[in-house]
């Protein structure tokens, strides 16, 4: 006599799309737990399958994130990983070009496709923040050793947010068409200010 209480776990039967069912429950762990205490084992134990079928599709939570979100292509950690090496002196310049390439691969079309409808849902605009602190911002400030390090992170949040919307959303010239080394070099100083020195 089998246990009809759990879910059944494994290979869903066919023409069942599991990979729709994933990203659900993927959403609802998310929503209910925030992305920091999400787990992919959360996430398939509520999708009814195993942490192997949900890895077939997506490594990791941060895959199943911008999965959801539509910019799975993007790796926001493989430009944070770019970002780190090198003088602490030169953070900030790197890290906006890391972001403007980031999004420029397709001249900003991501940018303006997705994040209205971020802005537009009040769940997947809250998941943003701990996305952005675990994936983004708290490894380049992890790195750092300074003080204050929510503070800091939420300022460099803010100028690149005004970034990506001057640049991408509400374009305002000439930053908008500037290369991204210029933007890099005009910006970046600001940035590394956040970053490093005082804030009094």
């Amino acid at each position: 006599m089998g246990d009809t209480g759990a879910a059944r776990r494994g290979r869903r039967p066919a023409g069942q799309d599991t990979r729709a069912v994933v990203l659900d429950a993927a959403r609802a762990e998310f929503l209910e737990r925030g992305y920091d205490a999400a787990s992919v084992r959360g996430i398939a134990r509520r999708a009814g399958v195993d942490p192997g079928t949900v890895r077939h599709w997506y490594a990791d939570k941060r895959e199943l994130l911008t999965a959801m979100l539509g910019i799975a292509p993007l790796d926001p950690a493989a430009m944070v990983q770019g970002v780190l090496p090198g003088a602490v002196e030169g953070m900030g310049e790197r890290l906006v070009r890391g972001v403007l390439g980031l999004w420029d691969d397709d001249s900003g079309a991501t940018v303006r496709l997705v994040m209205p409808a971020v802005m537009a849902d009040p769940d997947l605009r809250g998941l943003l923040p701990g996305f952005l602190g675990a994936e983004v911002l708290g490894p380049v400030v992890a790195r750092l050793g300074v003080p204050d390090a929510r503070r800091r992170a939420s300022l460099v949040a803010s100028q690149v947010a005004g970034l990506l919307m001057t640049r991408y959303l509400v374009p305002v010239e000439p930053l908008a068409s500037m290369p991204v080394e210029e933007v890099a070099r005009l910006v970046g100083p600001n940035v590394q200010r956040y970053l490093t020195e005082g804030l009094d």
